[in-house]
Formats: structure tokens, C-alpha cells, sequence
């Protein structure tokens, strides 16, 4: 992670740490530099970068922002509007863009916003040229040979212009529509739509499908994104489907590239149990190349105890969606994601999709003619205990050998019927301790052991 730019792009509160100034910048030196590149290939068109935004009160202001820093350079800025992640992802893609950008910070509270970059390729940006954007902001950007202490201005006919272009957003639903292999006539689904992204694009795409379709908190005004809502809190849709007798529910976060499940009976079916389900039904059709699935280290252990009885393979990666399509593009697998939500199907998109993640899950449910609560019954989740401790110096608190011993020795006694993991949060002063375990007492001993070793180390504050 960079000093700006993190796994998930440029993210803080708007105005404070993430300011409209910033924008501007990010939109000057995106400008400038794809428009060198092309210069640089014999290619005198004006570069073409493509933005879509969710619905949070700020994410006008940034917008304007980079749009004006993009024409001053001389690109052409193709407004989305507002839409999701995952669909900003697919045009840039698809629609021959040099780049793309979300403005979004998220499952985030609305007064935080961040700004998400996108390659052409409909991956997320390279480290060097996010490093080289920090540069520019720092005034110490070194390019093409040269310091470059401010970026030139466009003149003339080479100022950028913007295009109206919801003409993309509406592609990319008609290209989620085409993905419904079953027609969802007679499903009763529900939808949380988080007051965000998807609150006009998911329904329509159900609709079209042939589902009665059901929606809450799909009515934003800039300051209620996330706000009891979508699949950060998740509780309201358990009791939206029970009360309305729905088949299914499916809650997206802000910018919609995570979902969440709720069964028939009102229970959570999250981002692991959705791997088994799918990773199961694609073995069955023989469509899980490599047999393997891509998970972080922060999936349940009840995962993989469920997918070693069918035979599946998984690797784990680091916490971030990222770093699981990293290694999903590498190893050439199909099926990766986190416990939050955030799904990759690579045979369809660059990035975790809600939408999409709901339309696969029906697709299950409907092929093998059972119910979302039958799919998930063979994945019995462990029980976890996961505490914070907050300490002066995470690196030397992990490395202190007579803590290693500690976790060595939960390690020992849970042998294959659990799980200890120590690491250290990227944000934070703390050093995350967490078990699984058949039982809850026993995760919460476990833990408890490590932390004190810990503390009386002298490392705790």
C-alpha cells in the first residue's frame, strides 16, 4: 500500500484526508499522462477515462473535480453517472477506455468517499502508476526521463470534453441480463440495495429476468448509504424476507461489488457459504478449472473442512479482493472471493459483482430445483473469537518468540480441528488475535492465552 492509495484505492473522510483538491490533481495527472502515452505510440487522439460514482453527498463534488482536472489535461471524461464498481469495471473493459474511475468509499458511512482507479483491462491500477499519482501529489513526480514540478495545461482544440454516456451503464445491465440462463418467473426475491449504487439497476435487472421483485432501501439521498442498510447490516433483510414469505434475499454494499444471501428462512448465507455453493455446483459441471477455489486467510475454517469432504482444493491469499484476483488471473482459476461478499467469477468479470453474485446464486437455485438453505446445509460454520489488542509496536509483538511459542502451542492443540491466526491490522496500532473451533469456549481460552502472553510481554497499551 502506498501513502495515499491503499488496496482499495484513494479512501477518507471527504474534504478532511480525501479533499476535492486531491481530486483535481488525480484528474490532471490522469490526463496528462495517458495523453503522453499515447503520444508516445504515434496516437494524437485525446485519451478516453470513463467515471462512474455511487450515491453519497460528496461523490458530485469529487466528480466535478476530476472532470475538471481531466479536460484541463485534455481527456475526454464519459460520465456513468451513478452506478456501480463492478459496472464501471466492465465498460472500461469492454468499451476500448484508457482508464476508469469509481468514486466510492464503499460499505463506508457517506461522509467517507474514495476514489477507485481502473485499467483498461478492467483490473484495478497498477502500482506504478498509483505510485506515480502519489508523486505528483507529493511535487516530486519524476516521468519520461524528467521532474515534472507542475503538468501542462491543454490549449485550444486539445481541452478534454465530457460525454453524457448512461448509454454504458445500460450495457452493462443488458450484459448481466444475457448471463440469466433460467427465467426467475414465480421467485419472490428481495433486495437491499444499501441506498446505494444498485438502487436503479438491480431491480430492473430481476424484472427483466422474470422474478417478483422486492426492494428496500433503495430511495438515497446522499446522506443514508450504508445507514442500517445493505450487507453491512445485514438484519433488516432477514426480516424483510420472512415477513413478505420471499424465496431469497440478496444485500449489496455501497458501490454493490459484494453481496450478501438471505435464505428462505431468514438466515445469512455469506461470502464463504456462497463459495461452497457455486464452487460445488462448478465441480459438478466440471467447469472448476484446477479444482480449486481462492479464498483469504480470513475464511472460515468451516469452509475448508466443507470443500475437503467434495474433494475441492482452495488457496488462501492475504485480506483484499485484490490480492485474490491476483492470484485467481496467475493460476488461471474461475471462482475466488471473501467472507464479505466480495465474489469473483473470472469467466465474467475483473472485479466482485453483487449483482452478478445474486444472479449466480439463483442460477444454482434453480438448476438443481432446491432451496438456498438446502444449498448451504452441507457448510457448518466454526465458531470464531477474534480480539484486538492494541499495542505499542505490532512487528516486534508478533515476532517476540515466548508469543510464537504461545501460538505454536494453540496451534498444536487444535491440530485439524481448528485454527489460530495472529496478524496485524494495516490501519490500526493492533494486533489481531483470532481462533476457530468446534466450540465457543474453547476459541475464547485459546485466545485468551495468546493475549496474555502478549500483555504480560509489556507489548499491550
Amino acid at each position: 500500500m502506498g501513502k495515499y492509495f491503499g488496496t482499495d484505492g484513494f479512501r477518507g473522510e471527504a474534504n478532511i484526508n480525501l479533499t476535492a483538491d486531491h481530486a483535481y490533481k488525480i484528474g490532471r495527472f490522469i490526463g496528462w499522462y495517458y495523453g503522453m502515452l499515447r503520444q508516445r505510440n504515434g496516437d494524437n487522439q485525446p485519451p478516453r477515462i470513463v467515471i462512474g460514482k455511487d450515491t453519497r453527498r460528496s461523490s458530485y463534488m469529487f466528480e466535478y473535480s476530476l472532470v475538471s482536472g481531466l479536460v484541463a489535461s485534455g481527456a475526454d471524461a464519459y460520465l456513468l453517472h451513478v452506478t456501480t464498481t463492478p459496472s464501471v469495471a466492465y465498460i472500461a473493459r469492454v468499451d476500448d477506455f484508457d482508464c476508469g474511475i469509481m468514486i466510492s468509499a464503499s460499505h463506508n458511512p457517506y461522509w467517507d468517499n474514495g476514489i477507485k482507479l481502473i485499467d483498461y483491462c478492467g483490473e484495478k491500477m497498477d502500482e506504478d502508476t498509483l505510485l506515480l499519482i502519489e508523486d505528483y501529489l507529493d511535487g516530486k513526480l519524476h516521468v519520461f526521463d524528467q521532474d515534472w514540478p507542475e503538468l501542462p495545461f491543454a490549449h485550444r482544440d486539445r481541452i478534454g470534453r465530457t460525454v453524457d454516456y448512461v448509454a454504458g451503464r445500460n450495457r452493462y445491465m443488458g450484459y448481466l441480463i444475457s448471463l440469466g440462463v433460467y427465467s426467475f418467473k414465480g421467485m419472490k426475491v428481495g433486495l437491499d440495495c444499501a441506498n446505494g449504487s444498485s438502487w436503479n439497476i438491480a431491480k430492473s435487472i430481476f424484472d427483466a429476468l422474470g422474478a417478483d421483485t422486492y426492494v428496500i432501501n433503495n430511495q438515497p439521498n446522499g446522506l443514508n448509504i450504508n445507514l442500517n442498510a445493505g450487507s453491512t447490516h445485514i438484519e433488516g433483510l432477514q426480516k424483510f424476507v420472512v415477513e413478505k414469505d420471499l424465496d431469497v434475499g440478496f444485500a449489496y454494499d455501497g458501490d454493490a461489488d459484494r453481496c450478501l444471501c438471505v435464505d428462505e428462512k431468514g438466515q445469512v448465507v455469506d461470502g464463504d457459504a456462497i463459495l461452497y455453493i457455486y464452487g460445488c455446483y462448478m465441480k459438478e459441471r466440471g467447469k472448476l478449472d484446477n479444482n480449486t477455489i481462492v479464498t483469504t486467510i480470513m475464511s472460515n475454517f468451516g469452509l475448508y473442512k466443507a470443500l475437503d469432504k467434495q474433494g475441492i482444493d482452495y488457496a488462501k491469499t492475504p485480506v483484499g479482493d485484490k490480492y485474490v484476483y491476483e492470484y485467481m488471473a496467475k493460476n488461471g482459476c474461475r471462482l475466488g472471493g471473501e467472507q464479505s461478499g466480495h465474489i469473483i467469477f473470472s469467466k465474467y468479470a475483473t472485479t466482485g459483482d453483487g449483482i452478478l453474485t445474486s444472479l449466480k446464486m439463483m442460477e444454482v437455485m434453480l438448476a438443481r430445483k432446491k432451496k438456498l438453505s438446502e444449498l448451504a446445509a452441507p457448510f457448518k460454520v466454526y465458531p470464531q473469537v477474534l480480539e484486538n489488542v492494541r499495542v505499542a509496536d505490532k512487528k516486534a509483538a508478533q515476532a517476540d518468540a515466548e508469543v510464537q511459542a504461545a501460538v505454536a502451542k494453540v496451534a498444536e492443540a487444535l491440530g485439524d480441528t481448528g485454527r489460530i491466526l495472529v496478524r496485524e491490522s494495516g490501519t490500526e496500532p493492533v494486533v489481531r488475535v483470532m481462533v476457530e473451533a468446534p466450540e465457543h469456549e474453547m476459541c475464547q481460552k485459546y485466545v485468551d492465552d495468546v493475549v496474555a502472553v502478549i500483555k504480560a510481554r509489556g507489548y499491550g497499551v
